[in-house]
């Protein structure tokens, strides 16, 4: 059985990755940079440092990566301050999910974008963990942030399911243990190897039920 829930933030309760792109083209286009064709799909599930040094090395922004990082997270903010992107069915999935299991948040997000969002959204309180990759030493694919999350859940990763919409994010779920709900983006798709392993697919955040989370085995 289900004993609690780790969401991932960006692409399953807020649309944030078209502005996360906006903002990162903007700012490699800014700053002399050239961004490739495979930057998007790359970037998705990075930690701060990791996508901060791909931007400044990779794409040539070059800025050291802690200057790139400071720019696009001030770009961020500045787009959420004027509206907070909420995915249609997230609110009243989040606080159905909470009135019967613990929830974590696993999120490739750095920390100031993750307490923005959960303010703002009126979730702060719903969620008992809250882990961004930036405070590891690695993001997603990697398990780390899904196994610190369950860690400080007092659960063990099998008994844990994770709700995930990219490739690295499903990935990272898998890695560790837990249990894969995938909900991908059509805008987004995940690669067939990381959708794989799901024990549920769900064509959004609305279908997240709390009877299909029961019937996980």
């Amino acid at each position: 059985m289900i004993d609690a829930l780790v969401f991932d933030m960006d692409g399953v309760l807020v649309d944030s990755e078209p502005i996360w792109e906006e903002v990162r083209r903007s700012v490699v286009a800014d700053h002399g940079g050239t961004w490739l064709p495979e930057a998007q799909t790359a970037l998705m599930g990075m930690s701060t440092p990791e996508w901060a040094a791909y931007l400044s090395d990779d794409l040539g922004v070059g800025k050291p990566p802690a200057e790139v990082a400071t720019i696009v997270i001030d770009h961020m903010v500045a787009r959420y301050e004027e509206h907070l992107p909420v995915l249609p069915g997230a609110d009243e999935a989040v606080r159905r999910c909470a009135r019967r299991w613990p929830l974590g948040l696993a999120s490739s997000s750095p920390r100031r974008l993750i307490d923005a969002v959960l303010e703002a959204a009126g979730w702060t309180d719903l969620f008992e963990v809250t882990v961004s990759t930036e405070e590891l030493d690695r993001g997603k694919p990697a398990p780390d942030v899904y196994l610190h999350a369950v860690r400080e859940l007092g659960r063990e990763p099998a008994a844990c399911a994770a709700i995930e919409d990219s490739s690295n994010g499903m990935r990272s779920a898998t890695a560790a243990g837990l249990v894969l709900i995938a909900a991908p983006r059509p805008d987004y798709p995940p690669a067939e190897d990381a959708l794989a392993p799901a024990a549920l697919v769900i064509d959004g955040i609305d279908a997240l039920t709390t009877d299909a989370i029961e019937s996980l085995r």
